[in-house]
Formats: C-alpha cells, structure tokens, sequence
C-alpha cells in the first residue's frame, strides 16, 4: 500500500490488486511495448531480410522477455526524461539491452502506434486469460455450489415487489448462473484485433525498403501467431473496437453481477437469506447487534464505478481525428483503474456468496402465511374443466384481501366441477407450487459446467 495514494486503487485496495500491477502498472506497459518489439525482432529473422542473429542475440532477446526487471524499466524512465518519447525510449533501451549487431532492426518501419496497440493489446489478452476469466469461474462455481444445495428448498418470489408465484432458492441463483454463463461464453471465444503496418496502415515505409516482399502477409501471419487476428484496413491507429466490444462485455457480466447484489441485500432485509458472521468484525459502530450485507454493497458500488469508466472507454476509444491524435494515449492508461474496480467488484461479490445462508424456515413459513399464492393454479386448472371466468372469481377474493387457505378451498367445494379435480386441489400448499424448478436448475448448472470445461 501507498500510504499517500491518490486513489484507492493504490491506497486501501492495493493488497486486494496486486496481480493486476503486472499488466496495468506503467512498468507493465513497459514490459509489453519491449515484448512486441522484440517479438518483431525475431519475425523480421525468421522473413531472413536482415543478417541471421546469432546464438548470443538471440539469447538476449529471450532474456529480456522473460526476465523484465524493475532496473529495466527504470533505465527506460531515464531515457524517457530526455526523449520525452516512450517508445522511442523503449527502442534505445532495447538496443542496449540486447546488444544487436544490426540494432535497425529494432524498431524496422515501424510507428509508435504499432508498438502501442499490440502492447495494450497483448496486455488486455493476457489479463483476461490469467485473471478475468478465473475470477468469472471462481463466482459461477459458487453460485453452482448454491444452486444444488437450494435447489429444492421453497422460496418466495416478488414482482414489482409484492408476493409472487413462488420458485426455489436454487432456481432463482440458477437465473445468475444462465445469464453470467452467456457472456463467459462469448468472453473465452474472444479474440482481439491487432495492426503493425506502419504510419497510416499501408506498409508504404515497409516496402520502400523491401518492395518484392509481401508485408501483408507478414503481417496477418505474426499476429495470428500470437493469438490475434489482423485487422485489414486501419489509419495510424488501430480502431480499438474490439477493446469497446471487450468492455461492453465486462460491462453486462459487471450489470449482472449488481442485480445479483441487489438481491442478494433485499433477501438479506427480508430475512430469507442472512450471512454467516466472522468473530472480531463490527456492523455498526454504535449498534453491536448489527451483521451489515457490506461485500454486497462494496461490491454493487465498484462495479458502477467501473461500468461508468467502461462506458467512456468505449466510447472515447474508437474515435480519433482523421488518421490519428493523441487524445487516446492518456485515456488508455487507465483502463487498468476500470478493469481493476471491475474486479474488486467481483471480488465482494464472491466474498459476500461465501459468507451467504439461507433461512429455509422463514421461506416456509413465509408460504405458509401466503395460501393467496394458489389462486394462480387454481384459476388455471378450473379454465380447463368449463368454469366461466375463474380469473375474476379468484380475483374477487384475493385482490387486495388477505384469504385463509379455508376460504380459498370453501370456493373451490362450492363449484359444480368434477370431484377429483376438486380432489386434486385441496392437496395443494403454497410450498409446493414451484413448477418445473429443480429441472430448470440443473440444466442451468449443467451449461455452465460444460461452457468452463
């Protein structure tokens, strides 16, 4: 922790982030614009246009991917402060840093913006392989954990916040798994866009110097080789809309991850769900009964603080003037601050799960203590055996009203239908009315299961 950080992301959340300091730190960007331009070093040996690198420079170049030092990047800084160029100062550090013979190599027609948009691209990939995708896991196994414990215990529904239908428990975290499920999905089969053909897209400096060459192909092959895919037709920049169709995704698993809290805070304060308490934690500083749904509630409000910071993103990075401006450079650097309070949004959310119970009593008995819920199938079934209107007929005594479950079964025993369908409903309780629930459920987890293997 940075005592006197600005933001919190380095201050009272820093221990909560330290994974993330490897991509979106500044030594992290650093690292990345290296890696792409050594990574092109190695191509341009490979297309055999320059003399081969020896058994020494070769060496050098891995070592330098593999082993980026915070000495490194310091050294960068300090060319940095005469330059006042960072990719420049890249390109002369790697030139002392690798000690190629030919160092034009480093750096071969290339624009900064080549170097930049595979940087954060590589960048972008990697954090949502290493740690984006597993914290995504992590929330829909727990919420799988308790859709099968759950998922044939009773519980009580709203619409528009009054008393519904009823489901299970497990069912309606089921609703979460299907819906987070969907965009895991469309996140593990993604694939960003990447451009490295020079100053305003056309390898016009490329093929000055080697005109029979094919750079195209060249190009499309060295970023398909690294897990990309090429992007045709670009300006000096690359049009960063996969980075907004990346974000937008973040932004529905982050949309989805608030209603789940929501939720999760409102069962909490009807007391069908409460928390298991931790011994040393506090609730309130002047209320010591008090156990507060706060993984909840942190969770719900950094997620908004992302979203918001996804949705400028998105939308600030795919303009830019003409062929190229510099108005995305400083933008870029803080999609790190976004996809980091993503995370700790993520983060509360599954530490709050962890901490969740239910209080399957108080589900029943809430049920018990709502025989109105019947009127729903008991008007279905009476429109298939010939009572006129049975929808107002139950209206009349529910709308509004408080029935017994008596009333209620006092109706039915006065309508001329058959006995056995009469039969049929006084079997009926409210705990008992969830449909197709548990099956609903299953598969539910079943496709989640299958889409993380």
């Amino acid at each position: 922790m940075i005592i006197d950080a600005i933001s919190p992301l380095d201050g009272r959340y820093a221990g909560k982030l330290v994974p993330h300091r490897k991509y979106f730190a500044e030594k992290g960007l650093m690292y990345y614009r290296c890696k792409v331009e050594l990574l092109y070093v190695l191509a341009l040996d490979e297309a055999g246009l320059f003399a081969p690198l020896n058994t020494t420079e070769k060496a050098n170049i891995q070592d330098c991917i593999d082993n980026f030092t915070d000495k490194d990047y310091q050294r960068i800084k300090e060319i940095e402060r005469v330059t006042n160029h960072d990719v420049k100062a890249c390109e002369i550090f790697l030139r002392e840093r690798t000690q190629l013979r030919d160092v034009n190599m480093l750096h071969f027609a290339l624009t900064s913006e080549d170097a930049n948009n595979l940087a954060y691209t590589f960048m972008l990939k990697d954090y949502l392989e290493a740690q984006h995708l597993p914290q995504i896991e992590a929330v829909l196994n727990k919420l799988i954990d308790l859709a099968e414990a759950w998922k044939r215990i009773p519980f009580p529904c709203r619409t528009h916040g009054q008393k519904a239908s009823p489901s299970t428990a497990g069912k309606e975290i089921a609703v979460f798994i299907n819906r987070i499920t969907r965009i895991y999905k469309e996140l593990k089969r993604f694939t960003f866009l990447g451009k490295i053909n020079g100053a305003v897209g056309n390898y016009s400096a490329m093929l000055a110097a080697f005109p029979d060459f094919d750079w195209l192909n060249f190009a499309h092959n060295f970023l398909r080789k690294h897990g990309l895919e090429p992007n045709i037709a670009t300006t000096q920049i690359e049009d960063h809309d996969t980075y907004a169709t990346y974000f937008n995704w973040t932004r529905q698993i982050n949309n989805i991850s608030m209603d789940l809290d929501v939720d999760c805070w409102l069962y909490i304060s009807k007391d069908l769900f409460s928390e298991k308490v931790k011994a040393g934690e506090v609730g309130s500083s002047t209320m010591p009964h008090k156990v507060n749904p706060i993984n909840f509630e942190n969770s719900e409000g950094n997620l908004m603080l992302a979203n918001s910071m996804l949705t400028f993103l998105s939308d600030k990075l795919c303009r830019s003037r003409m062929q190229r401006d510099l108005s995305d450079s400083t933008v870029q650097r803080n999609m790190g601050s976004a996809l980091s309070y993503s995370s700790l949004g993520m983060t509360e959310l599954l530490r709050g799960l962890n901490k969740l119970k239910i209080n399957e009593g108080n589900c029943r008995q809430e049920l018990q203590d709502s025989p109105e819920l019947l009127t729903e199938p008991i008007q279905t079934i009476l429109k298939i055996v010939g009572v006129d209107d049975p929808y107002t007929l139950l209206k009349k005594v529910s709308r509004g009203q408080k029935p017994t479950r008596a009333m209620l079964m006092e109706l039915v025993k006065g309508l001329d239908i058959d006995q056995a369908v009469k039969d049929r409903i006084y079997k009926w309780e409210a705990v008992d009315y969830i449909g197709d629930a548990v099956r609903i459920c299953d598969l539910a987890v079943e496709a989640a299961r299958e889409a993380m293997q």
